[in-house]
């Protein structure tokens, strides 16, 4: 049984956050948060606490145990970005684009 958890508009663009994820994808669910504990970077934060839902979803809903749980897909994805404005010399703008990015992860048992 594969269970989802999703992170939707998280402020991060997905360009910095795929590295992180490829880190990740394939591996148990403990070894990727032990992995993503010591990864000096804020996107880690983010991408451990998307993992951890996934895994809480599939103990409460499914009655799966977390050990035996493994990162079947993990994906970064691009979301809408906010588009914002600087003013520049001679009264001209800049654009501002803030992305941001869905993470999605699914897990599934090891059987599997």
């Amino acid at each position: 049984m594969k269970v989802r958890a999703t992170a939707k508009d998280t402020g991060l663009s997905a360009r910095k956050v795929r590295p992180v994820v490829d880190m990740v994808r394939g591996k148990n669910v403990d070894e990727a948060l032990s992995l993503l504990r010591f990864t000096p970077t804020p996107k880690a934060r983010t991408v451990a606490k998307v993992v951890k839902s996934a895994a809480a979803n599939a103990e409460n809903n499914y009655q799966m145990s977390p050990s035996e749980l493994r990162i079947v897909s993990i994906s970064a994805d691009e979301a809408p970005t906010l588009k914002r404005y600087r003013p520049r010399a001679r009264g001209r703008a800049s654009h501002i684009r803030k992305r941001s990015s869905h993470i999605t992860v699914i897990v599934a048992d090891q059987e599997e």
